[in-house]
């Protein structure tokens, strides 16, 4: 399951990021999002989300959040 199905105020914890593009996954990995780490859905916006990563709140497009697999 992605970000895109995820159900806001739930935390889970990233499994992996399915991505080809080394640019996509650095700048997740900038953010904090990697594998085993917690992540919130706060609330989901038309074409993308907006995400709780440790102590940061970010607004994610749905390319970010179909990459992401919690």
């Amino acid at each position: 399951m992605n970000l895109t199905s995820a159900e806001e105020g739930k935390e889970y914890i990233i499994q992996r990021i399915e991505t080809d593009d080394e640019e996509l996954d650095a700048f997740l990995f900038s953010l904090g999002c990697y594998s085993g780490e917690p992540i919130t859905v706060v609330s989901h916006i038309h074409g993308g989300c907006v995400v709780s990563i440790k102590d940061g709140r970010y607004n994610i497009d749905k390319q970010l959040a179909e990459a992401i697999i919690i």
